[in-house]
């Protein structure tokens, strides 16, 4: 956890302060802010197809979710035992196979389930075959997409209805329903640990998780990964940060809420860590192997391993149920986030008074098209792909956006002009070490991690498959989609802006525009006050205090 703590502190909480206070004192989302510095615009786009691609795939995550919490509506999870169809010869229960009435606290039958898993030597458990051969049904590779696995489908439509209903009135509506999704995870969470420090093993299952492996410390890519792991946490670079921030009070003290949250959110990581390697010690002290042995990741930890181990408790549905819903609740929490980006930054971008008016219709046509986008990932091949694209899609392409980022505004418009606009917007200017990290420290970590990013880099795999070369090109291909928007609108930009030569038109690209500013004419002083906001621009701003920033983001 060490590099894990040095990035949040370094590069995580910076940023996260740099994006909020940016769409705060401007009031717009992640596509007007760049009225700072117009040739830049096309990093907001970028942070537009990210989310994209996360909300496309991240709702199929939530929508499996969704799927395993109808399923543990039971008396008997479907995955406990190996007398199933879908069952191979290779499948090996803990609570064994033939006594299917058997209780869980039965000792005898875990006991005999462990020396039965001794005495193979290769072992499937019932959990990951009605993950690979049920759920999913996996088809041979990538290319074979097989059907479509109706369950799912309906499951996937469930989810974007939800999400829908949820912001139907945009972040009025869900601002409220976060106050749920955010804090109702934390009851299930304490339940869950309470239960699982209780358990046989619990204990070197959490020595596991917070014994250090120094030999591993000068690992570029444990560093890299520690790095990723925050901009997913706190949603950096993704542009809902910005967006969310700009429903703010011009006023707001977005420090204190960058530090609440930002510690907040990876304290909860810590917490959940905890919850986690308590019920895998538990785990692999009834399977007689070590915790790393049990300890997966990605879709493996959260629909393999831990429906596993809640195989083994008591009252296990119950169990069950409460992880599904917590999972679901905290999937929801982001996907509201990554959908209001999306149709903040196309009502921004059209401004007409018809589309403000209609955001309904934007919210709708946006889901929509999402669940159309991600009806491919319901097929058999559809792990293949949903894996391809978390993996390319959004991955270095959210550090190269950060980069971009903290160029902009501290070298293109200027450090001392931004450190002023903050001032003006908090009363006071941001801390001398935030200073030094979005000057120095944050682009010169960001960089570290793309350079041993592209050193490092591995292709991709799934358990035994290996992803042919056809389909790297395309998740090369969604990975350059995002970054590509920077230069491309660049180059527009220059070749659009006034100026006899290429060096009139390039400071005239970069030089903020009019508007550029705090929304309201109110808010307008100092330097701002000669160019008031004209009518357009005023009229789809957002308004003080649509949303409270700690409401909205605390779900990242």
């Amino acid at each position: 956890m060490f590099p894990y703590f040095i990035m949040l502190v370094f590069c995580g909480i910076p940023l996260f302060f740099l994006e909020l206070s940016f769409g705060q004192f401007t009031s717009l989302g992640c596509l007007g802010v760049w009225k700072v510095s117009p040739m830049f615009k096309g990093v907001g786009y970028g942070m537009m197809v990210v989310s994209t691609y996360i909300g496309i795939y991240y709702n199929v995550v939530i929508c499996i979710a969704f799927y395993y919490f109808f399923m543990s509506m039971t008396n008997l999870l479907p995955w406990t035992y190996c007398n199933n169809p879908w069952n191979t010869p290779d499948c090996v229960g803990v609570a064994g196979t033939t006594r299917a009435n058997a209780t869980f606290a039965n000792m005898s039958a875990v006991v005999s389930g462990v020396t039965e898993i001794v005495n193979r030597t290769k072992r499937t458990s019932p959990s990951e075959e009605y993950w690979r051969n049920y759920v999913l049904n996996v088809s041979d590779g990538i290319g074979n997409f097989g059907e479509v696995r109706l369950p799912i489908l309906g499951c996937l439509a469930v989810s974007w209805v939800v999400v829908f209903l949820c912001l139907i009135r945009g972040v009025k509506s869900s601002g409220k329903v976060v106050y749920f999704t955010a804090t109702f995870p934390y009851v299930v969470l304490t339940i869950l640990f309470i239960r699982g420090i209780t358990l046989d093993g619990a204990v070197s299952g959490i020595k596991y998780y917070l014994t250090p492996q120094w030999e591993k410390i000068l690992d570029a890519k444990v560093w890299g990964d520690a790095a990723s792991q925050i901009f997913y946490s706190l949603g950096c670079a993704w542009g809902g940060l910005i967006t969310m921030a700009s429903y703010n009070k011009f006023h707001n003290n977005c420090f204190r809420d960058s530090i609440i949250i930002s510690v907040t959110n990876c304290g909860t990581s810590v917490y959940a860590g905890f919850v986690i390697f308590s019920i895998l010690g538990f785990m692999a002290n009834h399977l007689g192997v070590d915790v790393s042995e049990v300890a997966d990741h990605g879709p493996g930890l959260a629909f393999v391993a831990y429906p596993e181990a809640l195989t083994l408790l008591p009252i296990s549905p119950l169990w069950s149920l409460l992880f599904f819903f917590m999972l679901i609740l905290l999937g929801l929490g982001t996907q509201f986030c990554l959908l209001e980006t999306l149709v903040t930054a196309v009502v921004d971008e059209i401004g007409t008074d018809w589309i403000i008016k209609n955001k309904t219709y934007v919210t709708l046509g946006v889901a929509i098209i999402g669940f159309l986008l991600g009806v491919p990932l319901t097929s058999q091949a559809g792990i293949y792909w949903l894996l391809l694209m978390d993996n390319y899609a959004a991955s270095f392409s959210l550090v190269v956006i950060s980069c971009i980022m903290c160029i902009c505004i501290m070298y293109v418009y200027g450090h001392k002009n931004y450190f002023r606009d903050v001032e003006m917007m908090l009363g006071f200017p941001p801390p001398i070490f935030f200073r030094i990290c979005w000057r120095y420290v944050s682009p010169f970590i960001i960089t570290f991690i793309l350079i041993f990013t592209v050193i490092q880099y591995k292709p991709i795999t799934y358990n035994e498959y290996v992803y042919p070369g056809w389909s790297l090109v395309i998740g090369f291909a969604m990975a350059l989609s995002s970054v590509i928007c920077i230069p491309i609108y660049a180059l527009f930009k220059i070749a659009t802006s006034e100026g006899s030569t290429f060096l009139e038109r390039l400071k005239n690209s970069v030089r903020p525009d009019p508007d550029w500013g705090p929304a309201l004419q109110e808010h307008r002083k100092g330097r701002y006050s000669p160019s008031p906001p004209s009518p357009q621009d005023g009229s789809h701003s957002h308004t003080a205090g649509q949303a409270t920033l700690a409401g909205d983001l605390y779900i990242l």
